[in-house]
């Protein structure tokens, strides 16, 4: 397969800048234009590409998937897909997380001798960490209510989707939420994070005794009891936007538990986990709580040059969470960007960080033991993205980090930004700038008291990742 020969041959080099803190700069990443002025990057939660855009015409997508034999997979062993809703209410109402740790993605990708993943083990993961006994079945084998995934399609029809976008690693969230900073979350020479700390925050506030995290080591061995999770093991796009003097800000929601904040702020702010930056003036300059002053950024002309926005939970699209809030926010902060001084010179990369469990048709090549993972979907809105255009380039989480570094000319943090493909042939400086239209903000649903039940936040985080038994 072609895109496995070129991915082999980044992770050799990968592997050669981990040991080193990752940042001093690399050789120039390449073009650059002054049209991109603005570059927001917009995080939602665990869905796969099939399950967001299965069915989406001229995509690689699939309506049914294989699966391994078992009484509820028979005859040809190939299930047709279902629909589920993005509040994911069901047989109860957090029960209908799907376990996506790095032992159940072993279990889905199902690999051959060849290391090869087959995707047909979707059917025998269970349903999240605290389910661990109640098998998931056929369920992950779904799609999103057409309905309510209308305005993904909408964005996806007008500007481009990215239909060979793929998670780096093969965890869960809190390593999503590294890689989108970093590029790696490389430990050490022969070990990475994997999966998410034991206690919350996901960072250098959790409690200082007993908060692990786990490692997944070169020979196959994973250690539970890692370490504590503020690491200075590699660096941050921070380190590269604050030597050239550009402007940021992590867009996030409060950690506490006061009124209109839920645990989004506790596990989704990666950069509670760099050492740097939670102790360092960043921390109060950069990292911007609530993300609902994004708006207020916009209105009053003082956008940075590099977002990170981060939802809520009930805001993002996170398979159990009870709401339904993620195409009204996304459609919020895209129309606050459109009708701005901001559309003509901003991009707005709308980015799923995993894969949350769910079905998806394309084997993701196994490069090294952690990488890659399943695909996830990718949206590019800009009026320089080509306008109703599929992308079958194939990128990963440094494919976003290399096209801020090549648009800003940043250098190289020498991780997977620097052998990754650049979302660069996304755009278009050529074309007539696509013009903006608001869409209308489409409804939510009445999330009702269970939105602030003792323990509910809590039955979330403790299914968002899960680990082996």
């Amino acid at each position: 397969m072609k895109r496995f020969e070129t991915l082999f041959f980044s992770a050799a080099l990968v592997a050669l800048a981990a040991c080193g803190s990752g940042t001093t700069p690399a050789a120039g990443p390449g073009p650059s234009t002054n049209a991109i002025q603005h570059v927001v990057i917009m995080i939602q939660e665990n869905r796969s590409f099939d399950n967001i855009f299965a069915g989406f015409p001229g995509a690689d997508t699939t309506l049914v998937g294989a699966c391994k034999p078992a009484p509820w997979c028979k005859g040809s062993h190939m299930v047709k897909l279902h629909s589920v809703k993005l509040e994911s209410n069901g047989v109860s109402y957090f029960g209908r997380d799907i376990d996506h740790s790095h032992h159940g993605f072993k279990i889905e990708c199902d690999p051959t001798t060849a290391n090869v993943c087959q995707n047909d083990g979707f059917d025998l993961i269970s349903f999240g960490q605290a389910g661990q006994s109640l098998p998931a079945k056929l369920y992950p084998y779904a799609y999103v209510d057409r309905k309510e995934s209308a305005p993904y399609w909408k964005l996806a029809k007008q500007y481009t989707l990215a239909d060979e976008m793929f998670f780096t690693e093969t965890a869960s969230s809190f390593i999503a939420h590294q890689s989108i900073l970093s590029g790696t979350v490389q430990y050490s020479a022969d070990a990475v994070l994997t999966d998410q700390p034991n206690n919350t925050p996901w960072g250098c506030d959790a409690p200082k005794h007993g908060t692990t995290t786990p490692l997944l080591f070169r020979d196959g061995r994973y250690k539970y009891n890692g370490p504590f999770p503020c690491f200075t093991q590699y660096g941050t796009m921070a380190d590269l936007l604050d030597a050239k003097n550009v402007s940021w800000k992590f867009y996030v929601d409060s950690s506490g538990n006061g009124p209109g904040s839920d645990f989004s702020g506790a596990v989704w702010n990666g950069y509670d986990a760099i050492k740097k930056i939670r102790y360092g003036p960043d921390w109060h300059k950069n990292i911007s709580i609530p993300n609902t002053t994004l708006f207020s950024d916009v209105k009053a002309g003082t956008l940075p040059s590099v977002s990170w926005v981060i939802p809520t939970l009930f805001d993002s699209d996170h398979p159990a969470a009870g709401c339904n809030g993620g195409p009204w926010w996304v459609t919020k902060v895209v129309n606050a960007l459109g009708t701005s001084k901001y559309w003509k010179n901003t991009a707005i990369v709308l980015l799923w960080d995993d894969w949350g469990g769910w079905y998806d048709n394309a084997p993701p090549d196994q490069t090294n033991y952690h990488q890659l993972g399943f695909r996830v979907p990718m949206v590019v809105i800009s009026p320089y993205a080509k306008p109703a255009n599929i992308s079958n380039t194939l990128y990963d989480t440094g494919s976003i980090l290399r096209f801020v570094e090549q648009t800003f000319g940043l250098g190289s943090l020498g991780t997977t930004d620097a052998t990754s493909t650049s979302i660069m042939d996304i755009f278009d400086f050529t074309q007539k700038p696509n013009a903006f239209s608001p869409a209308p903000e489409p409804p939510v649903l009445s999330c009702g008291k269970k939105q602030s039940e003792p323990g509910s936040e809590k039955a979330i985080i403790d299914h968002d990742g899960g680990v082996p038994e």
